[in-house]
């Protein structure tokens, strides 16, 4: 799930891009499949328009016969059904493109009308309804939230230092984060918005106001403020006063949805084989962070152009109101700065399963790119996907300039070095585990320079290296990003203003857990092998037992071990299962669990064993030995969240 922003004012009708799409691209499975030639927009003017009408409309043609290159390249590269472009300048819409398929069994093609779910790009519209009424005097940012609450209250965890609606708009609530169980196959089982907030209040783990993480209970609970206030349903609200207000009537926030969006709505998939498999089960109560909404690219081009105006709404959303330094990008409300080329560009997007999207606004150019894809891509590089593709249209209407010139800044820069998280990372669920074999280092080099593995969103570009340019300020050699050091132990990154870096502890540091955890898994699988043959041996029944506890513990971890292992294999199937939570993954943190029942006598077997002389000294160096494997095994199983707390 992902971010957010907002929008006002009128229209004014506009004309598009022609581009005719032919028959046989539309059997192409990739291809143009619809390009619209014209879309209600609004406002003939825009702040930092460039260029009259027809060479707006000419680099407009020219970046179109791009994308039409681009485009089905990458659906059949990464195996995805289907993609919609809109991209809007000056006040309308000046391109338009649908690609590919949005049901690959009937074959129904993508067009500007398709919609698709948005996931957390639907923080945008929250946002917004959140601040049509603090201007209605309905809501204050910097009220505590309990004020508002009815039915449950936040839990006062820091004294004096109370949630506000700015700490919800802005991701420095503090609250942890847990997504797993949240959605369901069927959209009309869910529990009510406050009952699920309520019912899955998640703890505050910091202090408001401190650190940017982001965060989908604090967007689910600023919708929820709406309705209270508001005296209306969520989706009945946005419906009326967000979606209405942009010409936004192929869109919806109702779950389940109504059926003339849920009949032309793009199927959502993962590549298998040869084809795909559809992505389902991802609705849940916390509509306003993403789980559920609907939208169609038509309607976000007008929501781009209204966003990109002068009312006060719009303007408050795409100011700065938070940055972990000021010297790097920060966050307007859920709107962040991820600037490119020099430019200034208000980012969000959203991501659940078989659906990927991406929102640039350049309020400078009165300038906006809405991408989406109805596909996770091989390996999960869907969501990858639709952010390069974004940054490639924008390079192409607004090239590079050349980076300026700096001289070097040569310290000693070893205080930064170690392995770091993000500040997001679960404290109390299993989705921590992901950090044992996926965290950012940053490598100190003699010269001065930072080497970093693991921090770029690119997956083919995980290392990077980066030149002190003022004191804990590093610019990327070859690239545009930027990171900072506002304190020791924290990391700012300009390809992710959302969330800052942590560093790890060293008892947390993967290069330590991570061998830990490796050899006390493969001490455990060689124990189901190796036990029956010492449990064979005639001696104390005491001796017996301990071998048949060690081994019941080594079975069950190996079944857990094969369980996870299935689970990490595709991340796409890890994708849609953690907010499902189905039997297959609730039942591993019960067998780890068993498998702990078992291993906690091998601690006294093993003291037994030698005072009693069981075995014969090197089956009792071995036991041993898997003793101590276990319990490095269990330590980093407990830390990393494998077990329940």
């Amino acid at each position: 799930m992902k971010r957010a922003t907002t929008a006002l004012l009128a229209s004014v009708a506009v004309l598009l891009t022609s581009h005719t799409a032919q028959a046989a691209a539309q059997d192409r499975p990739g291809g143009p499949s619809a390009t619209v030639d014209h879309l209600g927009t609004t406002q003939a003017t825009a702040q930092g328009q460039e260029g009259d009408l027809g060479a707006t409309q000419d680099r407009a043609d020219d970046l179109g016969t791009a994308l039409d290159r681009l485009v089905p390249d990458m659906l059949s590269r990464d195996k995805i059904p289907g993609a919609a472009v809109v991209v809007v300048e000056g006040g309308r819409t000046v391109l338009s493109r649908g690609y590919g398929l949005a049901d690959t069994v009937s074959g129904r093609p993508v067009d500007a009308t398709t919609p698709f779910l948005t996931g957390s790009l639907a923080k945008v519209f929250t946002a917004e309804a959140v601040l049509r009424l603090v201007r209605q005097g309905k809501l204050d940012l910097h009220t505590d939230v309990n004020r508002y609450l009815t039915s449950f209250r936040i839990e006062d965890t820091w004294p004096g230092r109370p949630v506000t609606l700015e700490n919800l708009l802005t991701y420095t609530a503090g609250f942890d984060e847990d997504l797993v169980g949240l959605a369901e196959e069927d959209p009309a089982t869910l529990p009510s918005l406050a009952e699920s907030l309520r019912d899955r209040q998640p703890p505050r783990v910091r202090p408001p106001g401190t650190v940017t993480a982001y965060d989908n209970y604090a967007l689910a609970l600023a919708g929820h403020l709406v309705e209270i206030v508001s005296g209306e349903p969520y989706a009945h609200h946005v419906a009326e006063h967000v979606f209405a207000a942009h010409r936004m009537t192929g869109s919806t926030a109702a779950l389940p949805h109504p059926a003339a969006v849920g009949k032309r709505l793009a199927r959502g998939y993962r590549p298998e084989g040869d084809g795909y498999v559809e992505q389902k089960g991802q609705y849940a109560p916390w509509t306003p962070s993403g789980t559920g909404p609907a939208v169609t690219p038509a309607d976000m081009a007008n929501y781009m152009i209204d966003q990109l105006g002068d009312d006060p709404v719009s303007r408050l959303m795409r100011e700065r109101h938070f940055t972990a330094d000021e010297r790097m990008p920060g966050m307007g409300y859920v709107l962040e700065e991820r600037p490119r080329g020099g430019r200034r560009l208000l980012y969000k997007d959203g991501d659940v399963p078989g659906y990927h999207n991406a929102m640039a606004l350049m309020p400078d150019q009165g300038f906006g790119v809405y991408v989406v894809l109805n596909g996770d891509g091989v390996s999960g590089v869907g969501a990858w996907d639709a952010q390069r593709l974004l940054g490639q249209i924008v390079d192409l209407r607004f090239p590079t300039p050349a980076a300026p010139a700096f001289t070097p800044l040569v310290t000693d820069v070893s205080r930064h070095a170690g392995s770091y998280r993000s500040a997001r990372t679960s404290h109390t669920t299993l989705t921590k585990v992901a950090t044992l074999f996926s965290t950012p280092s940053v490598t100190a080099n003699p010269d001065g320079t930072l080497t970093t593995t693991g921090l770029s969103p690119d997956p083919e570009r995980p290392v990077q290296h980066w030149v002190q340019t003022a004191p804990g300020l590093f610019a990327e050699r070859g690239g545009q990003a930027r990171i900072s050091f506002p304190r020791d132990g924290v990391l700012v990154s300009s390809a992710l203003p959302a969330e800052v870096y942590e560093r790890i502890a060293w008892y947390e540091a993967p290069g330590l857990a991570l061998p830990l955890f490796a050899t006390g898994a493969l001490a455990l699988l060689l124990a189901v092998l190796v036990l029956p043959l010492i449990a064979a041996i005639r001696r104390p029944r005491e001796a017996r037992l301990a071998v048949l506890t060690a081994w019941i513990c080594a079975a069950l971890t190996t079944v857990f071990l094969a369980g996870f292992g299935l689970l990490m294999a595709d991340p796409n199937v890890l994708m849609a299962d953690l907010p499902l939570n189905p039997p297959r993954l609730a039942v591993l943190p019960v067998l780890a669990t068993l498998a702990l029942v078992f291993a906690v006598p091998m601690v006294p077997a093993t003291v037994l064993a030698w005072r009693a002389r069981w075995w014969g000294p090197s089956a009792r160096i071995a036991y041993t030995l898997l003793t101590l494997a276990t319990a490095a095994f269990f330590a980093v199983a407990l830390v990393y969240r494998l077990l329940p707390p």
